[in-house]
């Protein structure tokens, strides 16, 4: 019990080292946004009940990633067969202009399967919507399609040779888009390593598209007349190589998403089959067993890439850390 006591006069019979000393056995301030330190562990991220934050998508791979494939493979071709032409390699034309148009009917056919009934691709050419990628690409094929087609079926028969040309610069024009209209399409979703990687992943595709291109080129045109498609495949192979790997430094945690599991798989079988395809091209490339057998490997890179990033794309969505984490960090860098 205290023996001092409050008077008029002061404090009486206080007793020494007994003063309420202020911030006496608090925790010290360390320096930081708001000079306090935490009292608590930081909280670790758990979803309600373990579920996804975004629904995965439900596509399916065979389907949505040959539709990118295929619909690059067509794209590219036409540009390289514009360019056949124009250089009087009239063999490489004629066989690039038959596989875009191959091409170009698998990948729509691959979508129409998606989506279930053949009207629904109708219905989307209903409206013209400049903001949607959708419903660009649904025009882009519309228009694509029938260029390609006219393209391939003049050349072959070798009626109406003006508007054959007409068609094979139309299809040329548009290929560059058809190559890379599928990347802004997955890039526009939720899914966080397609919509974080929106910068990278069109040169992703066109890179990719470029080298299934000279893949094809190469299969089917005499060694005399590949060497362009040599020098495409190199080019190729070089865009999308630095552009996926630009795209999964910058993508920090979700870059995980393309290294790990099935998409992991696929992209490291890319990257190599994309090294041997361009070396090969590059080297050996005037001998016609080396030119098909580089040929087959750019071509199976191409597909490995695209399943490759669709698949890390629904690994993305399906873990909800790829989606929560990142957006904290985004809220953290801003404050």
């Amino acid at each position: 019990m205290s023996e001092s006591d409050v008077t008029k006069d002061g404090i009486r019979g206080e007793r020494p080292d007994r003063e309420a000393l202020v911030g006496k056995g608090m925790p010290r301030r360390r320096k930081g946004r708001r000079g306090e330190r935490a009292m608590v562990p930081e909280a670790k991220f758990t979803s309600y009940y373990g579920k996804p934050v975004l629904n995965p998508p439900t596509w399916e791979p065979l389907d949505i990633a040959g539709y990118f494939f295929l619909g690059g493979l067509a794209g590219a071709g036409s540009v390289l067969a514009a360019g056949a032409q124009l250089t009087g390699r009239r063999s490489t034309a004629r066989a690039l202009k038959i596989s875009s148009l191959v091409a170009i009917t698998g990948s729509a056919a691959a979508l129409v399967h998606d989506l279930g009934r053949p009207e629904r691709f109708a219905n989307m050419l209903r409206v013209l919507k400049p903001t949607s990628p959708m419903s660009v690409g649904s025009w882009l094929l519309a228009a694509y399609g029938p260029a390609a087609g006219a393209a391939a079926v003049l050349d072959v028969t070798g009626f109406l040779p003006r508007l054959g040309r007409a068609a094979t610069a139309g299809a040329a024009a548009l290929g560059p888009a058809v190559a890379a209209y599928t990347a802004v399409l997955a890039a526009d979703t939720a899914v966080p390593a397609w919509h974080g990687g929106y910068r990278e992943l069109p040169f992703v595709f066109v890179g990719s598209a470029a080298a299934a291109a000279s893949g094809m080129a190469l299969i089917t045109s005499p060694a005399r007349e590949n060497a362009p498609a040599r020098s495409a495949a190199v080019l190729g192979v070089a865009l999308e190589t630095a552009a996926a790997k630009v795209m999964e430094r910058r993508l920090g945690l979700v870059g995980e998403t393309y290294r790990q599991g099935r998409a992991g798989r696929l992209m490291r079988a890319a990257e190599a089959l994309s090294v041997l395809g361009a070396a090969g091209a590059a080297l050996g490339g005037r001998r016609r067993t080396t030119a098909v057998l580089s040929g087959a490997a750019l071509l199976a890179a191409s597909a490995c890439t695209r399943f490759g990033v669709f698949h890390a794309g629904t690994q993305s969505a399906e873990d909800p850390k790829y989606t929560v984490v990142p957006q904290r960090q985004r809220l953290e860098a801003a404050g």
